[in-house]
């Protein structure tokens, strides 16, 4: 939810029309109050999402007019005091009471700025825990599990509870699109911190320093473009959960200092010397082999013993293909409900190609498939022709093809050599042909480039060790 409307508290008509005239130019709905008693009655009347309130005011103070917000349970309004130098300690006391921030006169339209986008920030990340919160309030079971008994996923769903109740860490591990993060959804949902904060860092997605300031904040100054202090995610999951996506991604030093808090539950900001202490159930996710990792010395063996006291291994979707017509069946509903489709079902040929299918990029790969056919394709049956341009013919074994004596990790390799030599080497093409970012491709090339004894296999399950079709065969572009 973006910031709607703004209302600004002073008794000085030159201080109020400055900040107000300033933020309606950058396109904010903004009224004004020209002292406490006026404020009051407007606040009462009227919803607010920031109120910029002046501290030193006749009749009715900045810190009485901050009482009655309170009063009016007035708990989503973000209240941004104004005061003098001299007043600052004041400032501190409003903040104490549940202002916050505060600014100091004469005011910075820079400052202004940095505090709306903090404020936007926290705003959506109190969206989205609503959001949580009202599935489990209204009993709902997030991605029921669409299997039977014999499906590898029961058991993982079997056990979701009991990891719940825990406060341990979580390690979740598998391929892109295996629905981690569902995993890691379910287990905040089913959990005593439901009510509390679920915050979420993409740790593939920042560099080194910019991940040290999202996950343990930093004080104003403390590094260049540092204008104001910043609560990092660590003190925003306090009481709740944090998800650490990808983790196998992050510097020698974050690890350092990522161990420390899962050992001593403390951290400091970038720049600060005051130790913070939290209470925050950490949940992490990797489409890495970790071992692998700290054999290479990329990952600390100490960080992964404290992330892994439950280990969740997600099996990819060619492991499970039991599951395939249930969830092809689930998605197409899913898709069709509500919708101005065409498709009302598919036939047993295509569930058959679909079933037959490697899928690379797991369920997601699956689901967007099958999102793409509702919308394009004009028939009530979905039938193997409709999927001529959407799979890659490569990943659909021939008969009698795909012998056995090779590992799942063999035919991987060489369905990503194919699918290059498809794309005349585009890796950013063959990475959307396969359904994985990007990074994840060249990760896997690298791991392929350091490895060759590693044999190679063909469609017909042939074993070559004289590695015909490796990165160097072609010109690799972006």
């Amino acid at each position: 939810m973006r910031i709607e409307k703004i209302l600004i508290v002073d008794d000085d008509d030159l201080s109020r029309n400055y900040v107000s005239e300033a933020l309606e130019r950058n396109g904010y709905v903004v009224e004004k109050a020209e002292g406490g008693h006026k404020a009051v009655s407007m606040i009462a009347l009227t919803r607010y999402d920031i109120i910029f309130l002046d501290l030193k005011m006749p009749g009715l103070s900045g810190l009485d007019v901050l009482q009655k917000i309170k009063k009016f349970n007035k708990e989503d309004t973000v209240v941004i005091m104004m005061t003098a130098y001299g007043s600052i300690e004041s400032a501190v006391e409003a903040m104490r009471m549940g202002a916050y921030d505060y600014v100091i006169k004469p005011i910075s339209l820079d400052r202004i700025e940095l505090l709306l986008k903090r404020v936007q920030e926290r705003q959506n990340l109190i969206d989205e825990n609503t959001y949580w919160r009202s599935k489990v309030d209204g009993n709902e079971v997030l991605h029921k599990p669409i299997m039977n008994e014999k499906s590898k996923m029961y058991k993982i769903y079997q056990n979701l509870n009991k990891i719940a109740q825990s406060k341990a860490s979580v390690l979740i591990q598998g391929e892109s699109g295996t629905g981690k993060e569902l995993i890691a959804q379910s287990i905040y949902l089913q959990s005593r911190r439901s009510k509390g904060p679920f915050i979420k860092v993409n740790c593939a997605a920042l560099s080194e320093s910019l991940l040290e300031s999202e996950l343990f904040g930093h004080e104003r100054g403390s590094f260049t473009g540092a204008d104001t202090k910043r609560l990092g995610r660590f003190e925003l999951a306090n009481n709740g959960t944090l998800l650490l996506d990808e983790i196998s991604e992050i510097s020698p030093k974050i690890q350092s200092k990522l161990l420390r808090v899962l050992e001593e539950e403390e951290f400091e900001r970038v720049g600060a010397s005051k130790t913070i202490k939290v209470d925050v159930r950490i949940i992490a996710t990797t489409n890495r082999n970790i071992p692998v990792e700290i054999e290479k010395n990329r990952f600390r063996q100490d960080l992964f013993f404290r992330l892994n006291v439950l280990p969740i291994i997600m099996p990819p979707l060619r492991e499970r293909k039991e599951d395939i017509p249930d969830l092809i069946n689930y998605f197409l509903k899913k898709y069709t409900n509500g919708a101005n489709a065409s498709i009302k079902g598919i036939s047993d040929k295509a569930k058959d190609l679909l079933c037959q299918y490697y899928w690379p990029g797991n369920v997601r790969e699956l689901k967007n498939l099958l999102h793409r056919c509702v919308v394009m394709v004009d028939s009530e049956i979905l039938l193997p022709e409709h999927f001529e341009n959407m799979l890659n013919v490569n990943c659909v074994p021939k008969e009698n093809g795909l012998k056995s004596g090779k590992s799942i990790g063999d035919i991987e390799r060489v369905l990503i050599y194919k699918t290059l030599e498809e794309t005349h080497g585009n890796k950013t093409k063959a990475a959307e042909i396969l359904d994985i970012t990007p990074r994840t491709l060249r990760n896997k090339l690298n791991k392929y480039k350091s490895d060759r004894s590693h044999a190679d296999i063909d469609d017909d399950g042939h074993v070559h060790k004289s590695d015909p079709v490796t990165e160097e065969s072609f010109s690799l572009s972006e």
